[in-house]
């Protein structure tokens, strides 16, 4: 070491590694796992870049003629529609009766999938008696039952509720007797042992068991009731935005047709959303979404 350099104690700082405030130098495997780690921000740049060029082509391929535009119109034109039918009441009441019909079967499919699935997983018997009568209902399309709910009630909204109540109900039920059947045997012993009747077996024991599989079941449930709504709508002409579709459809409105369509589209994701997010604020503490938060 020369003189200047012992005269000059920082001669020396540029070229001395950098240790981490954290206790110690990073491994090589350290610093790989940093290097490779993705940027939080990238899934929703790659969302919004995807979005973005669907958007271009929706109105690109229209205007300069790939497709008739008179079958198949611009965005824009699609747009202009979508703001027509925001200020049309009927609009709104078709709005509102969809959402209403997802709702009160969503609500129906989920209480009947809780309470049979619970049966039927807690009761062998009652298990097996009814385990050939679920395989062969359960393959049944829903759309199948479309004749019988005209017939039973006519183009009302109880027909496609039917629907919506019997494609939901699987989901849910499904997975609450998965969740019975996975509940730790030991805790049903203890149960047994301290003599507590099946209702307290069910909420103490059961129930903070299953929770994590009925809120999957739901949010499974949450998409498909909402496909039936629509597609009931479509089919059998009950009040809700499916009718508006068919209805401009047949009219020869096609700007007013896609824009209703978007609205559905729009409303799908939306609950997609919605259901996702709520499972991630119910189940924060379960070990699969704390895993997917890392």
């Amino acid at each position: 070491m020369s003189r200047n350099d012992a005269a000059d104690p920082t001669a020396h700082s540029a070229i001395q590694p950098r240790v981490p405030t954290h206790g110690g130098p990073m491994t090589t495997a350290q610093q790989t796992r940093v290097r490779a780690r993705p940027k939080r921000n990238e899934p929703l740049l790659f969302g919004a870049a995807g979005i973005l060029t669907l958007l271009i082509l929706l109105q690109t391929i229209p205007t300069i003629g790939i497709v008739n535009p008179k079958f198949f119109p611009p965005l824009s034109e699609i747009l202009q529609a979508l703001m027509v039918q925001f200020s049309r009441p009927e609009f709104w009441s078709a709005f509102g009766s969809t959402i209403l019909g997802w709702l009160l079967g969503l609500a129906i499919a989920t209480a009947l999938g809780v309470i049979l699935g619970i049966l039927l997983a807690s009761v062998p018997v009652l298990g097996k008696l009814m385990h050939s009568t679920i395989e062969f209902l359960r393959p049944i399309p829903s759309v199948a039952l479309v004749p019988l709910a005209v017939l039973l009630f006519g183009t009302t909204m109880n027909a496609t509720l039917l629907l919506v109540i019997y494609a939901s109900l699987w989901q849910v039920l499904f997975q609450v007797m998965y969740g019975v059947k996975d509940v730790d045997p030991v805790a049903i012993d203890t149960a047994k042992s301290y003599r507590l009747s099946t209702w307290t077996t069910i909420r103490r024991v059961i129930w903070p068991s299953i929770t994590p599989y009925v809120i999957i079941g739901v949010r499974l449930a949450a998409a498909v009731a909402l496909v039936l709504e629509i597609t009931g709508e479509l089919v059998i002409g009950s009040p809700g935005i499916g009718k508006l579709i068919v209805t401009a459809q047949s009219s020869g409105a096609t700007a007013s047709m896609y824009s209703l369509v978007l609205i559905a589209a729009l409303l799908g994701v939306v609950v997609n959303i919605g259901a996702r997010t709520a499972e991630q604020k119910l189940l924060f503490w379960h070990a699969s979404i704390r895993t997917e938060a890392h």
